[in-house]
């Protein structure tokens, strides 16, 4: 399965900004936050937050206490985007789902192995860095390291994390500045509504980052 098959594209229009922030918030009753956005300086794109040198233009958190100002509410949702239409669109993780992060070439490996288990999945998105996130129940953040030793790997050597109370991911259609935009590698359905534990997919997401990890030593030896 490859990106262009499973995911789309947007452009990053304040209308659809407030649209996609409203139906997290009313379908899928996620808190979301709205975070920086692009500006265009000198004929490029920058942070709204005026960092030339900003790790994540256009998508994060506008302000310190950005966890406090996050809402399920429609009605707040759609106050926050009028005050600023072209605001990404940040979901906090820790309350309604986790997410698990890994490499997107792993990504895709594990996704195909548990789409042939017929293993339960919840939405996933791509990043423009190549990374992917699994969205799971909340709780995953303190329980996938165990899982992992469990395993029989070390946490530190796999490039697998989870994020949990205190982050946030970045939702699509947001933008990170010029390199591309988030994605839904699958999106969000009703039939996807009942999150899967962490338990349920950590094996084959921590098999898929330990193969990509060990032919990437095979090849420096």
């Amino acid at each position: 399965m490859s990106v262009s098959q499973s995911a789309w594209i947007p452009q990053q229009r304040g209308e659809q900004m407030l649209d996609n922030a409203v139906r997290y918030a009313e379908e899928r009753h996620w808190d979301v936050l709205p975070g920086t956005w692009l500006e265009a300086v000198d004929g490029t794109e920058r942070c709204s937050c005026k960092d030339a040198g900003c790790a994540t233009p256009g998508a994060h958190p506008a302000t310190p206490d950005w966890a406090n100002h996050a809402t399920g509410s429609a009605t707040a949702v759609r106050r926050l985007w009028d005050d600023q239409p072209k605001a990404s669109i940040l979901l906090p993780t820790g309350r309604t789902f986790d997410a698990i992060d890994v490499p997107e070439s792993a990504g895709f490996l594990a996704l195909a192995r548990l789409e042939r288990m017929d293993l339960p999945l919840g939405p996933v998105t791509c990043t423009p860095d190549r990374r992917m996130l699994f969205f799971v129940l909340p709780g995953a953040c303190l329980k996938v390291p165990e899982l992992i030793r469990e395993l029989g790997w070390a946490p530190s050597s796999l490039d697998l994390a989870a994020r949990g109370e205190g982050h946030y991911v970045a939702a699509p259609p947001t933008r990170i500045g010029g390199r591309g935009a988030v994605q839904w590698a699958r999106r969000p359905t009703p039939a996807n509504r009942w999150l899967p534990d962490a338990d349920e997919l950590i094996s084959p997401l921590a098999y898929a980052c330990g193969s990509q990890t060990a032919a990437a030593r095979s090849r420096q030896r």
